[in-house]
């Protein structure tokens, strides 16, 4: 494990961390003459606390230190490539990236010894082959190294080198002040217990803020991005244009409504096959189903929420969209003798499948919800003379009714994320069409293919990916918001 690696330095929190532990135990034992009773708090306490003050401030700063170091060395070096070094069809973008990989090959060099460090400092493009000399270590370049690109590469290197130089002392050192400070703390009359108690109550508070971070830190990147999309698009195209037809040689027509109608349509299907469904099982399950039936359905019902969504994808492309070609696309050798499906991709093999995926979705929350309505609410209706058909319709769905509707639109927003069904089994054609029988294309895979292969983050055909991802996070986000609206709204309470 080599010196001023996060590895190391975690190493050496780790064995401060412990030294700590045990000697704050032993001072707080020595201030009480050994009669523990005497202390504000068990022993045990009084270590955890400068097991706390040595590895949570120096942790913390290690984490935030490996995020920031690499951004702040790319802003500065990236500076240092002239417009020269960058070529025609080329980007700051991607020549950044060749210097990333030949800094990396000079440090696989001087690990393995076929440079020194002062040799991988001093190396000249003019005077070495660098691309035959990463070779040989198994590190491949497109081309060869121009002097700019390798000058900044080894500046990226000496910053990397200095950089987790400096970070590995002020880690260490944070841990070992914050060692220092909890044993000098440590006496009898110290109240460690509290301390340690509001400890754990911050890092109980930073993980339960770690969602909502999360998700502001998702939508700012994609906001960002989206804002420099409409710099170079027009915003009237991308929200009421008709046609998706992007070309990176410019000229692109980017409307979401082609994608945005694909979208909507398969998940309309995938909900038409998954509520009815789902739902029903959901019913048979809890208000008919025997303790051992429903014990050995339910858990083989919810596989299906384990499959992999890869697996489904090829389960359309290979067996329902085969079986639809079948039926609706042979002409007079098929079953139906028409010819309405000229492929297997279309709405209606990734609808059928996506359902599929979504029927333990709605199965399952809506059987929980149906179980939370008080048995007592069955028993007066049956008591009235209904019959336990007329007990389901009347009584039990309208009560459970609010949570259906809320499971109902959890599953509609995991339908519109869906990614892999779709680039499998609806094609790639972005198009308006009532016709279920037709390839078409959603959001997800639209950005899926903008962001495939070498991007340059400065075209808007690439760029185009991020206001597609705002645009469908805030749709999926507006309908979980609805859910949880109805359902905590109209949902009613039983005492």
């Amino acid at each position: 494990m080599a010196f001023g690696s996060p590895g190391f330095i975690a190493l050496v929190v780790l064995a401060l961390t412990i030294a700590a532990f045990f000697m704050a135990r032993f001072r707080a034992r020595a201030s009480a003459g050994g009669d523990i009773r005497l202390l504000h708090s068990l022993p045990n306490y009084y270590g955890y606390n400068a097991a706390m003050f040595t590895a949570v401030p120096a942790l913390g700063v290690l984490m935030i230190w490996l995020l920031a170091q690499p951004m702040v060395i790319e802003n500065t070096v990236i500076k240092l490539i002239p417009p020269s070094a960058v070529s025609d069809g080329s980007s700051r973008g991607l020549v950044m990236s060749d210097v990333r990989r030949i800094a990396d090959g000079l440090d696989v060099a001087v690990s393995q010894g076929v440079l020194s460090d002062t040799e991988a400092t001093d190396l000249k493009a003019g005077e070495t082959n660098i691309r035959e000399l990463l070779a040989g270590i198994g590190v491949a370049l497109g081309s060869d190294v121009q002097p700019e690109v390798l000058a900044a590469a080894q500046t990226y290197r000496s910053m990397s080198s200095t950089g987790s130089l400096w970070m590995t002392l002020v880690v260490i050192g944070l841990a070992v002040i914050g060692a220092c400070a909890a044993i000098f703390v440590t006496r009898a009359d110290f109240r460690a217990r509290n301390t340690v108690e509001r400890g754990a109550l911050a890092l109980l508070i930073l993980a339960a803020s770690l969602a909502i971070l999360t998700t502001l830190g998702i939508i700012l990147s994609m906001l960002f991005e989206s804002i420099n999309f409409f710099r170079l698009h027009p915003w009237t195209d991308f929200f009421f244009g008709t046609e998706w037809a992007p070309n990176f040689r410019g000229n692109s027509s980017l409307s979401i409504l082609p994608l945005l109608w694909g979208t909507l349509y398969i998940s309309l299907i995938a909900l038409l096959v998954a509520v009815p469904v789902g739902l029903f099982a959901a019913i048979y399950l809890s208000e008919y189903a025997g303790s051992k039936v429903r014990a050995a359905a339910k858990p083989l019902l919810e596989i299906l929420a384990g499959i992999p969504t890869i697996v489904y994808g090829l389960f359309a492309l290979l067996t329902v969209g085969p079986a639809l070609v079948n039926l609706f696309g042979r002409g007079e050798q098929g079953v139906l003798g028409v010819e309405w499906m000229s492929g297997a991709t279309a709405v209606l093999t990734a609808g059928l499948v996506m359902g599929i995926m979504l029927i333990p979705f709605v199965s399952s929350l809506s059987d929980d919800i149906i179980n939370a309505v008080p048995q007592s609410m069955r028993d007066g209706s049956l008591g009235l003379g209904a019959t336990p058909s007329e007990t389901i319709r009347q009584v039990v769905l309208r009560a459970a009714l609010p949570g259906i509707v809320g499971a109902v639109l959890l599953a509609a927003s995991r339908a519109i994320g869906e990614t892999m069904i779709v680039v499998l089994g609806a094609g790639a054609i972005a198009k308006f069409s009532l016709n279920p029988l037709e390839a078409m294309t959603t959001i997800t895979t639209r950005i899926v293919s903008q962001l495939t292969g070498d991007t340059d983050f400065a075209s808007p055909e690439t760029l185009v990916a991020f206001a597609l991802g705002l645009t469908l996070f805030i749709l999926t986000l507006g309908l979980n918001v609805l859910a949880l609206y109805i359902v905590r709204k109209y949902r009613e309470q039983y005492e």
